[in-house]
C-alpha cells in the first residue's frame, strides 16, 4: 500500500515539473526574448537589408581614383500592393501613369513576392515628397545604396562596372546574394568583389498600418550593422595614366607601363576609351549598348586582350636566348644586303647595313641579322634536329610568357598564339625546318603577344633575368595585403653576363644618330628601347615600342602600340618618351624636334570605317564634310593640305620629316 502511495506522488512530481518547464520557457518566449517573435512572420514587421558602400580605390600616391555616391531606389513587392493613386506616385517619382503600370507590371513579372526594383536612383526632390505620402502606397518601399563615381573619368576599362546580379550570380554565390544586389562584372570591380563588396546589413523595421516605418525594432537590439567593402590601393600612378589617355586620343592600340623591381602596373590604357561614369545610373542600359555599337569597340581590354604580333620588338628576346645557347656571341657579325633570302621566300630589310654586329643590329633593328641569328640557334644541332631544336627554342621563349597567361589580376586575359613544333607537324609533317617558319626570327608570323606581355619582357630584361608577375592592386585592406603569387621572381633562363651587349643595343635605338627611335631620347635620361613595325593585312602597319629607364637601376618599363601608327619610331616611341619623362621626374621638357603632346593628342589615326550599306567609301566614325582635295602632299614639318578646302582633319605633330611617309587618312 505505501508502495502504490509513493508511486502516485512520484508521478504527480513529474507532472508538475513539466509544466513548470513549459510555463517558464512560455514566459521566457512571450516576456523575457524577442528572438522567436522576430523569426515570426508579421505584417508589421520586415528586414530590411541595408547594403554596404564598396571599397573605395586609390592610385598609388593615395589619391581616391574610385568612390561612392548615395542613391535612393524605389522598390516594389508586387504581391504587398493594394490599390492606389496611379497619378500620385507618377507625379512624386516625375514619370507618366502608364510608366507606372507599365514598371508595376514588369516587377510582378520578375517576381510577386519579391522586392525589386521599380525606379532606380530617384532625385533627392523625389524621394523626400515620397516620405511624405508613403503610407498611400502599400508594398512600395525606398532604399537607400551607394553607386560608383570616377572623379577622374579615366580608366573605364580598368576599373570596369557593377551591374545588378543574375540568376547565376545568385547560384553561384552559394546564398550570399538576392535579387537585387549588385555584383562587379568586369575589371578590378571583377577581380575583386570579394574584398569590394563588404558584408550586408538587416534592420528589423516597424511599420504601422498606414504603412509608415516607425523605426528600428528594439532600437535596434537584434539589427546588424553593414560593414563597408575593403579599400584597394592600386599600383597606378595617375599622373602617367592620364597622360597615356590624352596621347592615345583618337588611336587605336594600348599602353601597358611597370615598375620592373615589383611587377606593379604604373599605367594601363586601353584606346579607344570611355568615361567610367557612362556605366554608373539609370544610362547604364543605352551607354553601354552605344559602347558595342562603336566600330573602334572601345569594350575590348586592348593591354591584355589585344594580340599583336611582337614584330621587331621581339628580336632582343632572340638574341639573349642565342647567346644563352652559344648559337652567336656579341661579336658575331652577317652582311645585310637589304634582305635574307630563306630558300624562295625573301625577308627584307628596311636598310643595306653591310657587315653588322649584334649591338648595331639591335640599334638599327636589322631584319637580315636576326634571320641570320635565328638560323643558326635553329640549325646549331644539325639540319636533321631542327623540329627538336625548335621544340627546346620554343620553350625557351614561353619562359618569357609569349603563349600564356601572366596571371594579372585582371579578368579575360589573353594567352596570345605561339605554336609549337607538335603544331607544325600537323600542317608539314615531318618536312619542315627554320625557312618555314623564319618570320618568328623578327616577330612575325605565327607569334601574337599581348602589350601586357611585351612590357613585361621589358621589366625581365630590366631586371637582368626575371620579372614579378604584373599586377594592379598593391595593397589590400588596411593591412595593405599583398597577395603572395605576385611577391615571387619568375626567372627567364638567361644568365645575367648576356644582358649587358643586349641592352647597350638597346640603349643605342634610342640615343644614338643611327638608332631607329633617335627621335624619342630624353634630355639627362638614358632610355633602353626597341622600335617595332608590325604588318598588317588590313592597313597601315602598327607602331610598337618597348623600353625601359633607366638603364641602370630602372624604375619603369614601357610598352606601346598604336595601330595603323606605322613605323615604330613614328609615334610608339615619341609616346613612350614622354610617358618616362613625366614618371622620372613629373615634368616634359621641350624636345629638340619640337615634338609636343599636344601635336600627338591631336593626331588622329583612327583607321577608316566602311559603310557597307552603301557603295564602298572610306569615312571616318567622327566624319565631317571637307571639300575634295586636288592633290595631298606628303608630310613635312606638320601637316598641309595645299588645296581650296576650308577644313582640315588628322593633323600630324611637327617634326615627323624623317619617319612619316604615308599620307593622311582624309575625311569624306
Amino acid at each position: 500500500m505505501d508502495q502504490l502511495f509513493n508511486r502516485k506522488y512520484v508521478i504527480q512530481g513529474l507532472f508538475i515539473v513539466i509544466a513548470l518547464i513549459l510555463l517558464g520557457k512560455l514566459f521566457y518566449i512571450q516576456v523575457v526574448s524577442d528572438k522567436y517573435f522576430l523569426s515570426a512572420e508579421s505584417n508589421v514587421l520586415r528586414k530590411l537589408y541595408k547594403y554596404p558602400a564598396r571599397g573605395a580605390i586609390l592610385d598609388r600616391n593615395m589619391k581616391v581614383i574610385v568612390q561612392n555616391e548615395p542613391v535612393y531606389d524605389l522598390m516594389v513587392t508586387p504581391s504587398e500592393v493594394k490599390p492606389f493613386d496611379t497619378l500620385a506616385l507618377a507625379q512624386a517619382l516625375e514619370i507618366s501613369v502608364a510608366d507606372v503600370r507599365k514598371k508595376l507590371k514588369k516587377a510582378k513579372a520578375q517576381s510577386a513576392y519579391q522586392a525589386t526594383f521599380f525606379e532606380r536612383q530617384i532625385s533627392v526632390q523625389s524621394y523626400a515628397r515620397l516620405q511624405e505620402i508613403m503610407y498611400r502606397f502599400p508594398g512600395f518601399r525606398t532604399q537607400d545604396r551607394t553607386i560608383r563615381h570616377y572623379p577622374d573619368s579615366i580608366a573605364g576599362q580598368l576599373f570596369g562596372y557593377v551591374k545588378e546580379v543574375s540568376p547565376d550570380d545568385i547560384e553561384k554565390s552559394e546564398g550570399y546574394y538576392k535579387p537585387g544586389d549588385f555584383i562587379g562584372k568586369s575589371g578590378l570591380e571583377r577581380s575583386y568583389e570579394d574584398f569590394l563588396r563588404g558584408e550586408k546589413g538587416v534592420i528589423n523595421m516597424l511599420y504601422d498600418a498606414k504603412n509608415i516605418a516607425q523605426g528600428s525594432y528594439s532600437a535596434g537590439k537584434y539589427d546588424i550593422n553593414a560593414v563597408s567593402g575593403d579599400r584597394l590601393i592600386s599600383s597606378l600612378d595617375i599622373r602617367i595614366q592620364k597622360l597615356g589617355e590624352e596621347l592615345m586620343k583618337n588611336k587605336v592600340g594600348a599602353i601597358v607601363a611597370i615598375e620592373p623591381s615589383t611587377g606593379e602596373i604604373l599605367a594601363f590604357v586601353s584606346s579607344p576609351g570611355y568615361d567610367p561614369n557612362q556605366l554608373v545610373g539609370k544610362d547604364w542600359g543605352k551607354n553601354y549598348m552605344g559602347l558595342l555599337a562603336n566600330p573602334y569597340r572601345p569594350q575590348i581590354v586592348r593591354p591584355i586582350a589585344g594580340q599583336y604580333s611582337p614584330g621587331s620588338s621581339f628580336k632582343p628576346v632572340d638574341a639573349l636566348v642565342a647567346l644563352q645557347d652559344g648559337a652567336i656571341d656579341p661579336n658575331t657579325t652577317f652582311t645585310c644586303p637589304g634582305y635574307y633570302q630563306a630558300g624562295n621566300h625573301r625577308v627584307k630589310c628596311e636598310h643595306i647595313d653591310g657587315t653588322i654586329n649584334m649591338q648595331r643590329g639591335i640599334a638599327r633593328s636589322c631584319n637580315t641579322y636576326f634571320c641570320h641569328v635565328f638560323q643558326n640557334i635553329i640549325t646549331k644541332n644539325g639540319m636533321k634536329n631542327q623540329r627538336q631544336t625548335y621544340a627546346h627554342w620554343h620553350d625557351q621563349i614561353s619562359k618569357w610568357g609569349f603563349g600564356q597567361k601572366l596571371g594579372i589580376d585582371m579578368p579575360f586575359e589573353k594567352k596570345g598564339i605561339f605554336y609549337t613544333a607538335d603544331h607544325y607537324d600537323k600542317i608539314y609533317g615531318k618536312r619542315w625546318g627554320y625557312t618555314t617558319v623564319i618570320s618568328q626570327a623578327i616577330g612575325q608570323g605565327e607569334i601574337t603577344s599581348t602589350p601586357l606581355q611585351m612590357a613585361n619582357v621589358m621589366a625581365a630584361i630590366a631586371n637582368r633575368g626575371y620579372y614579378l608577375k604584373p599586377h594592379l592592386i598593391k595593397g589590400i585592406g588596411d593591412k595593405k595585403v599583398v597577395k603572395k603569387e605576385y611577391l615571387e621572381k619568375n626567372h627567364v633562363g638567361i644568365d645575367e653576363k648576356y644582358f649587358q651587349p643586349v641592352i647597350e643595343g638597346m640603349r643605342d635605338a634610342v640615343n644614338s644618330s643611327w638608332g631607329t627611335a633617335k627621335e624619342s631620347r630624353i634630355p639627362n635620361i638614358l632610355m633602353c628601347g626597341k622600335t617595332g613595325t608590325v604588318q598588317n593585312p588590313h592597313g597601315k602597319n602598327h607602331s610598337v615600342f618597348i623600353g625601359f629607364a633607366p638603364m641602370d637601376n630602372p624604375k619603369i618599363a614601357i610598352a606601346v602600340i598604336v595601330e595603323n601608327g606605322g613605323f615604330g619610331g613614328s609615334y610608339a616611341a615619341p609616346i613612350s618618351s614622354f610617358i618616362v619623362e613625366k614618371y622620372l621626374t613629373d615634368s616634359i621638357k621641350p624636345k629638340a624636334n619640337g615634338y609636343t603632346v599636344k601635336a600627338f593628342a591631336e593626331t588622329n589615326l583612327l583607321p577608316a570605317i566602311i559603310d557597307k550599306t552603301k557603295k564602298p567609301k572610306p569615312v571616318k566614325a567622327d566624319s565631317i564634310s571637307i571639300k575634295k582635295l586636288d592633290s595631298i602632299k606628303r608630310l613635312k614639318d606638320s601637316l598641309k593640305l595645299k588645296s581650296a578646302a576650308t577644313k582640315t582633319v588628322a593633323t600630324r605633330p611637327k617634326g615627323l620629316t624623317t619617319v612619316l611617309k604615308d599620307k593622311p587618312v582624309i575625311q569624306k
